[in-house]
C-alpha cells in the first residue's frame, strides 16, 4: 500500500479522502502514471449544469498536459471557452482477491487533474504538441509517418491543461482479510494484470518490402 508523501496537497479538492494513506503528492509519481497511460479521460460540466466525460489521447509535455480531439468535439468547443476541466488517467496493476468479498480490491495507480484548459492556438506550440501526441502512443512514429498538413492541423483542436493541481492516488500489496475470515480455506492473494503487445499485423494494402519497424516490433510502455 503507497504511503502518503510529505509533499502536501496543492489542493483542497486534489487531495484523496478516501483511503488518504494511499494519496500521492509528489510530481514524479504522478508525470510517471501520465506518461505510461495511454489515453485519459476529460471530465466538464456543460452550460446546463450537466456532467459530461470523453476518453481522449493525452500527452505530457514538462509542466502542461495536452488532450487532442476533433474540431467537432462538443466537449473540445466547450473547454476552449474556458470551461474548468478534470483529467483522470488509471493503470491496473493487479486483481486483489481476498478470503471475503467485501475484501476485494484491485491494485492500481490513477491520477486526477483539475484545471482550466486553454486552446493552442501558437503554430510552433500545436505543431510541437501534435508530434508528442503522436510519441506518447508509439515512441518514434513521429519520425516516419506524415505528420498532418495543415489542412488536418486546422479540424485539430488541441487543449493545454497546466499540472498545477494534481495527485495521484495508488494501492499496491496482497488484500486485507478480517481477522476472522484468515482461517477460511478460500485462495488469497494478487492476480497481477499486465498490457502485453501481440505481434503487429501489418495492414493488407501495405506495400510490398516495407518491413516492421523497430520500435514496433519492440514496443513497450514506459515503466512508471
Amino acid at each position: 500500500m503507497a504511503t502518503q508523501q510529505a509533499v502536501p496537497p496543492p489542493s483542497e479538492r486534489a487531495q484523496v479522502h478516501r483511503h488518504p494513506e494511499r494519496g500521492v503528492y509528489d510530481r514524479a509519481a504522478a508525470d510517471a502514471i501520465l506518461d505510461e497511460a495511454l489515453f485519459c479521460h476529460l471530465g466538464w460540466v456543460d452550460g446546463h449544469g450537466a456532467p459530461r466525460i470523453v476518453p481522449t489521447i493525452h500527452v505530457r509535455v514538462g509542466d502542461t498536459l495536452y488532450v487532442h480531439g476533433s474540431n467537432a468535439s462538443r466537449t473540445l468547443r466547450a473547454t476552449r471557452e474556458g470551461a474548468e476541466v478534470c483529467v483522470c488517467v488509471t493503470l491496473l496493476d493487479g486483481l486483489v482477491l481476498a478470503r471475503s468479498a467485501f475484501n476485494h480490491s484491485m491494485n492500481y495507480r490513477s491520477v486526477v487533474v483539475y484545471g482550466r484548459a486553454r486552446e493552442v492556438t501558437d503554430a510552433d506550440e500545436k505543431w510541437n504538441a501534435q508530434r508528442a501526441l503522436v510519441d506518447h502512443v508509439v515512441p518514434g512514429r513521429s519520425a516516419e509517418a506524415r505528420m498532418p498538413d495543415q489542412r488536418e492541423l486546422d479540424q485539430t483542436t488541441i487543449m493545454a491543461i497546466p499540472l498545477d493541481e494534481v495527485s495521484a492516488k495508488i494501492r499496491t500489496g496482497p488484500p486485507k482479510d478480517d481477522e476472522d475470515d484468515l482461517d477460511l480455506g478460500v485462495w488469497a492473494g494478487v492476480l497481477p494484470i499486465d498490457q502485453v503487445p501481440g505481434d503487429p499485423l501489418a495492414s493488407p494494402d501495405l506495400r510490398s518490402g516495407v518491413g516492421v519497424p523497430a520500435y514496433v516490433r519492440d514496443y513497450e510502455r514506459p515503466a512508471g
